[in-house]
């Protein structure tokens, strides 16, 4: 190449590089005063169509449907009239709890995966109502934990053994509440809604001794509204509470979400969680399409019938486990930010559907199993084994179960009346080579070791779960997972 055909070249290249910058400028900096002059949301003038209000209404049923869950448990509990056992379930007004004094009855149906690790006890909170005191008795060496969650089942308390709680009086506030906290008040944990929940779980062994032991600790797991606190600790004998027969259990979880309800309930629930960074536009748009269809039965219908399509096309199939969460190997999942899901609507949306309140993964993490090693559905007409290795149970400083549940999530009663095993029983049977092999089959192993480490396996599909409760680094890490689950 001569020199002048060099130069040339070069000239080309930059009036290219010219041309292309005209084509394609960069942008300026935003104007300071851009954002104000935008609308924050759609133009309720504007005339929208049936297709785009089901659209809306279809992403709003998927992402809502555990705030509207919570909500509609807050309205049964807000008819309740006195502590009480309906059943096999708890009542309590709103901004009181009740305790159990033994493992969930088996017949329960109200939330779906219980476990009969813990004492549970349940009470739903009207923060806008008032402030509530929560009591925390000395438990001692003993494993408890308070689960206390929002309307979008994100935890705002730290409450438990792991967090290193000492006995005393805990507040709960709503996301307005400016009063003054009262001095004999440990601390006080704000939530961003008004609407809230409250699950003590406290560890309980499978042996008489410890059954009669949990008894002393019980009575002073008390919530009451801000007005009661006296700086004296109250105690209520639970074992005392009147004991009323209820209705026979259905085969799944109560209901609480419904699509023909469902936006005339959503202003409301919406009001009462306000929109998280980044949510804004998401609120403002379906706010519009709700007040357009106020006045528009055609379009509240089309709305309805496309929350009719996503819970049936969506939310549905998120029940099975296999269907959402962290692969695993040998089929095993789990989740990482279960009760702070923030605006992991998919997740959030799982977890209430398959099994809602979860601990934070510091407090209970969680492994799910629908499927033996080969991948095939588990199911009674099979028998399985799962087996840890010697010194190779699940990492915790608190204590591990596994769990098995019906094709509905939930207990059914057996010969031995049990329903899961783990650190709690304490006759369970090592190899000689220290493994641990546990029997899950619906028939009783003739072996009277296998027998020890029976499982029964309720009659159909079936699923596991696996708790680890304060687990360690490996749990928390990902550097331990579950055994496989081997089909005999």
């Amino acid at each position: 190449m001569t020199r002048q055909t060099a130069v040339l070249a070069k000239a080309t290249a930059r009036s290219s590089e010219t041309d292309a910058a005209g084509l394609n400028p960069q942008p300026l900096p935003p104007s300071p005063s851009w954002a104000r002059a935008l609308r924050p949301g759609p133009d309720a003038r504007v005339k929208i169509t049936e297709a785009y209000a089901a659209h809306v209404a279809r992403d709003a049923f998927f992402w809502a449907w555990p705030l509207v869950n919570m909500y509609n448990r807050r309205l049964a509990f807000s008819k309740m009239k006195e502590n009480r056992y309906l059943g096999p379930l708890l009542e309590a007004p709103l901004n009181t709890l009740t305790m159990l004094t033994d493992y969930v009855n088996p017949e329960e149906r109200n939330v779906a995966c219980p476990n009969q690790d813990v004492v549970y006890g349940l009470g739903l909170v009207a923060l806008d109502v008032s402030p509530v005191v929560i009591q925390v008795p000395d438990f001692g060496d003993r494993f408890w934990v308070y689960q206390i969650v929002d309307l979008r089942t994100d935890s705002f308390a730290q409450l438990g053994k792991m967090h290193g709680t000492t006995p005393g009086f805990y507040l709960l506030a709503g996301p307005n509440w400016q009063g003054e906290v009262p001095k004999g008040i440990t601390k006080m944990f704000r939530a961003s809604s008004n609407t809230a929940l409250a699950a003590p779980r406290i560890a309980q062994d499978d042996t008489p001794d410890d059954k009669r032991a949990i008894q002393s600790v019980l009575p002073g797991i008390v919530m009451y509204p801000l007005a009661d606190y006296d700086g004296r600790m109250k105690s209520i004998d639970w074992n005392k509470l009147p004991k009323v027969p209820g209705a026979p259990p259905g085969e799944e979880e109560t209901r609480w979400v419904f699509p023909d309800k469902f936006f005339e309930e959503l202003p409301t629930v919406l009001a009462d969680a306000p929109p998280l960074p980044g949510e804004e536009a998401r609120y403002a748009q379906l706010l519009a399409v709700l007040a357009a269809a106020k006045d528009n039965p055609k379009m509240k219908q089309a709305m309805i019938d496309a929350a009719k399509d996503a819970e049936e096309k969506l939310v549905t199939p998120l029940f099975q486990f296999r269907n959402y969460g962290q692969q695993l190997p040998h089929h095993w999942s789990t989740i990482s930010n279960e009760s702070a899901f923030g605006t992991d609507y998919f997740t959030r949306t799982a977890v209430a559907k398959s099994n809602i309140l979860v601990n934070s993964p510091d407090e209970t993490k969680y492994f799910y199993q629908d499927l033996d090693s080969s991948g095939a559905r588990l199911n009674s007409a099979n028998r399985y084994t799962v087996t840890f290795a010697k010194d190779d149970l699940p990492p915790v400083n608190g204590f591990w179960s596994l769990s098995i549940y019906n094709q509905h999530h939930f207990f059914i009663a057996n010969a031995i009346n049990r329903f899961s095993v783990g650190t709690k029983n304490k006759d369970l049977k090592l190899a000689a080579d220290g493994s641990l092999t546990i029997s899950v089959q619906s028939d009783a192993p003739t072996d009277p070791a296998q027998r020890a480490n029976w499982l029964p396996a309720p009659k159909g599909d079936f699923s596991l779960y696996l708790r680890a409760y304060w687990p360690k680094t490996p749990i928390i890490d990902g550097s331990w997972t579950p055994p496989p689950v081997e089909r005999k």
